[in-house]
């Protein structure tokens, strides 16, 4: 009795199911349906290491989703229809801008249409696909506004400081007259780290992958979203750094100038037990800054026990090998962790994209039998699923506004005006510093 009905299950399925662009064309299959695999490929199971898929021909990985007229993935038609819904859930919800465009939404609302056919007796399926798609209007929406407003105020970060630095009044803010504990200060940058982490999306950091692809076949990219939010996590990282170098640099005095590199310290080190490693980055960046660094009498007074700890933990060698331990410290116990406070993991964001770009650079595709390679792609998700991860963690700590308006807003002086600044607290002692302040001096006489 089981064997007709699952026999009658598979020949209505086969006449219900989609024959539509999205897949036939994206998967390489013909007007019948049948595979045309590429040139010189061959039709090989699937290689499976410890339940998990490493390599396979395109072809054999396709038989295992799409029917044909001699194989069918499920006996079971609502097993089979369940499994084409997840496929298609999960598409929409991680990659919503593949749906963007009017071709692609017509041919996902043709393959759900077939799908509901399947289940007409009690409309379930129908309700479930009619939530998905609502959730991907209502994603592509969101995502469409928040591009049209970052685009308003996507600008080149200019100088927001004199080009000429002034003496600043005593009366003039900075940034010890608005926080000085440096924990606080630590928990308003992972405030708003996570708040622009939490527009970041796989679709964003796969444009990395797409993009490179393109270039390799020389292809414009013109057509793909531009990368907004990654931009705009990337010049969030360049104004901290820069913010640092300015408070440091625009303090007159020289104890006051100590206590501020001080503080710094401490807000970094408060950074690194959060887990925040990339304003801590930052902040080591801004205070590494060459106007920064060559200020020896400043850091003559600077107790850098400290530092040297911030630094080592950040030493390049090895490819980051201290980070890496401390970051991976940090998501074990993320994993464990009762608390948001506990699960809070921000990494490096520049070292995190380039282990992506050298993860698909470094590794092939396809493996010398011409099958996909899987375990690179298996690797690129993991990184970008540890990601998605830490960024769905809630913020523990409440928003400052007068803080965080400061940190937003603050004046950064631009490369020359730092360089200026540091010149006057404290003047060149060599000849090439001689030369550039003299160079630097003429230039300002000039434009005045």
């Amino acid at each position: 009795m089981a064997e007709p009905l699952c026999n009658a299950a598979v020949k209505k399925c086969k006449e219900t199911m989609p024959q539509t662009p999205i897949f036939s064309s994206m998967l390489g299959s013909s007007c019948s349906g049948q595979v045309q695999p590429d040139m010189g490929e061959r039709c090989v199971d699937p290689v499976y290491q410890d339940g998990n898929l490493v390599s396979g021909s395109l072809e054999a990985l396709i038989e295992r989703l799409v029917p044909t007229m001699d194989y069918y993935p499920d006996a079971k038609l609502k097993s089979f229809a369940a499994k084409i819904i997840q496929l298609l859930k999960e598409w929409t919800e991680t990659f919503p801008y593949d749906f963007q465009d009017e071709k692609s939404m017509k041919e996902l609302k043709e393959i759900a249409h077939r799908i509901t056919q399947c289940d007409e007796e009690n409309g379930t399926v129908k309700k479930i696909i009619s939530q998905m798609t609502q959730n991907l209007l209502m994603a592509l929406s969101a995502r469409s506004q928040y591009q049209e407003i970052r685009e308003k105020f996507r600008q080149p970060v200019t100088d927001k400081g004199t080009i000429l630095k002034t003496k600043p009044q005593s009366t003039q803010k900075d940034i010890l007259s608005v926080c000085c504990d440096p924990l606080i200060l630590a928990q308003q940058l992972t405030y708003i780290e996570l708040e622009r982490v939490s527009n970041i999306y796989p679709e964003d950091l796969m444009q990395i992958v797409s993009h490179m692809d393109s270039l390799d076949n020389h292809k414009c990219r013109s057509d793909v979203t531009k990368t907004y939010n990654l931009e705009a996590y990337d010049n969030w990282f360049n104004c901290l750094s820069m913010l640092v170098a300015t408070e440091i640099c625009r303090v007159v005095k020289k104890k006051q100038r100590t206590r501020m590199v001080e503080f710094f310290i401490d807000v970094a080190r408060e950074c690194f037990n959060i887990g925040n490693f990339n304003s801590m980055m930052a902040i080591i960046s801004g205070m590494n800054l060459s106007p920064v660094a060559r200020l020896k009498k400043t850091w003559s007074k600077v107790k850098t026990a400290k530092f040297d700890v911030l630094e080592h933990h950040m030493d390049p060698s090895s490819n980051f090998c201290n980070y890496r331990t401390a970051l991976q410290g940090a998501a074990q116990r993320s994993q464990t962790a009762n608390s948001s406070r506990e699960k809070i993991v921000i990494p490096v964001f520049n070292l995190f994209i380039k282990d992506i770009y050298f993860l698909h650079k470094i590794h092939t595709n396809r493996l010398p039998n011409g099958q996909i390679n899987f375990k690179k792609f298996w690797e690129i998700s993991r990184q970008i699923h540890d990601f998605l991860t830490w960024k769905q963690v809630e913020c523990p700590f409440e928003k400052d506004k007068k803080i965080q308006s400061y940190l937003l807003t603050a004046p950064i002086y631009s490369e020359e005006a730092l360089f200026i600044a540091s010149f006057e607290s404290e003047g060149p002692e060599n000849h090439m510093e001689k030369d550039s302040w003299k160079t630097l001096r003429t230039t300002l006489l000039n434009r005045a």
